[in-house]
């Protein structure tokens, strides 16, 4: 009796958090929960475990289906070992929701994972019912004064080189002296830099190129989809809230039907940072 009892909860474990055959060797997929349909894509060299609060907040009432990007955080570069990375994860993602037959999910992604949703609702409208876009930009490259593409790619190959050229050992340190620019949070940190330093850097440099010269700016009249856009502010950057609301509302101006939130007291990584306030807002934007 006790032997069909374990077994009953493992199989009752199962249903409620499983691996999805994604069909791609570009992503994983973790399901978890009952309900609508959310897809949570994650940003660069991270894993999908930084989406474990809202998970566990949100599992009761939604199904989630949690990406892992192939070469990020440890897990296997498979399809990502060389090559274009951000377009064909888009694709990937776009399969995955068209196999499983998802209507219209609602799809938050941080950082490239923005980067991708805005891609997946450029392309895909009828993938995305509702976005949200934790702290990302249609053209990143603006954070450092580019003004299109041309302009952008001699730092992004510069940033990508290095990378590639580096040490582990290296490229290790580096991620351990920049990453806390963007987490304040001390536990989210050490994750944050665990992530980071065990992912393939030639996946993440990659990647991070494509990232840079990516600019969806032209593309954002088409987005029809209702996009929520959450960006942070703190004093620890030394930027005015005046300063840093401009530059996403110019970025984001031609975004038909958005509403744009600053989260005070934050660095890149929200949902790390200040978690209540950030499931309060994934509350309201699920409505």
């Amino acid at each position: 009796m006790r032997n069909w009892i374990f077994i009953s909860f493992l199989l009752a474990s199962f249903a409620f958090a499983a691996i999805a055959d994604t069909g791609s060797n570009r992503i994983r997929v973790t399901v978890r929960g009952t309900g609508p349909d959310v897809v949570l894509i994650p940003g660069l060299a991270c894993s999908s475990a930084v989406w474990d609060a809202t998970a566990a907040h949100l599992e009761g009432h939604y199904r989630l289906h949690i990406i892992q990007v192939s070469g990020f955080a440890g897990s296997p570069s498979e399809g990502n070992v060389k090559g274009v990375v951000i377009q064909p994860t888009v694709d990937a993602i776009d399969d995955y929701i068209k196999t499983n037959k998802l209507k219209a999910p609602k799809v938050i992604g941080h950082s490239m994972g923005g980067l991708m949703g805005m891609m997946l609702a450029a392309q895909h409208p009828d993938d995305v019912g509702k976005l949200m876009i934790v702290d990302s930009l249609p053209f990143f490259s603006a954070l450092f004064g580019a003004t299109d593409v041309a302009s952008a790619k001699t730092q992004a190959g510069t940033i990508r080189d290095t990378i590639l050229n580096e040490s582990q050992a290296d490229y290790a340190q580096g991620e351990k002296d920049f990453l806390p620019s963007l987490v304040k949070s001390p536990e989210g940190l050490k994750s944050v830099i665990k992530w980071a330093v065990a992912s393939d850097k030639s996946v993440v440099a990659r990647a991070m190129y494509e990232d840079l010269t990516t600019d969806l700016r032209a593309k954002l009249p088409d987005i029809k989809t209702p996009m929520t856009v959450l960006y942070p502010w703190d004093s620890s950057t030394g930027l005015e809230k005046d300063a840093v609301d401009s530059l996403y509302r110019e970025n984001f101006a031609a975004t038909p039907n958005k509403t744009m939130v600053r989260m005070d007291n934050s660095l890149h990584f929200i949902m790390l940072d200040q978690p209540d306030q950030f499931a309060t807002q994934v509350d309201t934007f699920l409505k």
